[in-house]
Order: structure tokens, then sequence, then C-alpha cells
């Protein structure tokens, strides 16, 4: 879990994604000793409505070390925001590029959207959201299911990364994920900033050992 205006070009006002067509947002993704291991690349397509109620189209790309994309890459996947009376809502179920499974492989997507208020405020909770993506192989059908719980806005603090400092909010949710019957949780604290989106993310096991992250490297159009 990584990211994500009118046709004026104009921001929407207290939107936690970017919302101006053309914004170029690049991240590294860092190992537990902050060291790359690859990039993304955010571009915002299209923007659909203005202020507290519009559908943002993203594209995003996977990059490897050298910010380049890797050999057999399946190139850019699309997924959508939608703002709706001043929440944005992100169905995960884009989150999982289904199109990739190998052929004769059939997959089921379902779950509940991960909303953030655009009016958050420290010590606010948010909704649970989750996932669930059942793989029908024909001799054996397996489900792994992503839940999002304990959301919580901790503070409005400043946070610097590679593309410069910014005031985030700064939010808190465990992770589980479950396959074979097996869950891991981890901890994830994330940084948004009003009008562009994810700044930092965070991860912690069960011991509170640091683990990936990611960081705004660079933003182009805004």
């Amino acid at each position: 879990m990584l990211i994500i205006t009118a046709a004026s070009g104009l921001y929407a006002e207290d939107t936690f994604f970017p919302s101006k067509v053309g914004v170029e947002m690049l991240y590294a993704n860092n190992d537990a000793k902050g060291k790359p291991t690859g990039y993304s690349r955010l571009i915002v397509r299209e923007v659909n409505g203005s202020g507290n109620n519009m559908t943002i189209t993203y594209g995003a790309e996977t990059l490897d070390k050298n910010r380049k994309p890797p050999k057999n890459s399946p190139g850019e996947m699309t997924y959508q925001v939608v703002v709706k009376d001043g929440v944005m809502i992100l169905d995960m179920n884009q989150m999982i590029p289904a199109g990739l499974m190998p052929e004769g492989v059939k997959v089921e997507i379902s779950g509940m959207p991960m909303e953030l208020p655009g009016n958050l405020q420290p010590g606010q909770s948010l909704k649970d959201a989750d996932v669930t993506l059942t793989a029908d192989m024909a001799i054996l059908k397996m489900s792994t299911v992503v839940k999002m719980t304990d959301g919580q806005c901790l503070a409005i603090e400043d946070v610097t990364v590679p593309a410069g400092t910014f005031k985030s909010h700064k939010i808190t949710q465990t992770v589980s994920t479950t396959v074979l019957r097996r869950t891991t949780a981890s901890k994830v604290i994330s940084w948004y900033a009003p009008n562009i989106g994810t700044i930092k993310t965070e991860t912690y096991d069960q011991k509170d050992k640091p683990g990936s992250s990611t960081e705004l490297v660079e933003i182009k159009g805004n």
C-alpha cells in the first residue's frame, strides 16, 4: 500500500490526493535500512467534477532502482479516487492487478473501500477497510485477505523528504494479511499533505521493528 481537479486545473480544497491533471510524483521504495529497492511513479491522468465531488483517475507504474520500467513490466496501472461530499474514497479492489494472474486462474475480488475525510483532525478515527482476493485454480482455491484497521490521525506536523518539507497529517493503521489461515500484522504510519497526497510511509512489525518505507522524491507539474 502504496498511493493518489476541475478542468480549470485548480486543486480541490482539502483533498489528500493530487488532483491536478498532469501532476507527476516519484516515490522511492526503501528497505528496512532506508536504501532504495525501486521506485513508483504516479501521474494524474483525468479529473471529472470539482470541489467536494469529483473522480480522479491516476496512472501508477513500478520502476527499478535505475528509475526504469523493469523487464516484463505490465506497464501503467490505472485506478480512481472518488471524492464524495468531501470524503476521499479509494476502492482497495483496484490495487490488485487481477489481469496479471496466470491463464486459467479465475479471480474474485471484494471488500470495503478506504475512506479519508477532507476535514481530518488529530484524534479522529478512520473507518476500517479490507480487500479479499480469491484465486480459483481448479485443483485449489486460495484466498488472501488484507484488512486495514485501528486507523487514527495522530497529529499535524511538518515532515521533510527529498521532495521538500510539507505540513502533513500523520495517520496510523494496522494492516493484517491472512493467507492459508496464517495472519501477519504490521503497523503502518503515513503522512498525507493536503492537495499533494502521501509524503511518506513507514511500516513496523509486531515487535515495533522498522520495515520497508516509501518517501516522495520528486513532484512535477504542481
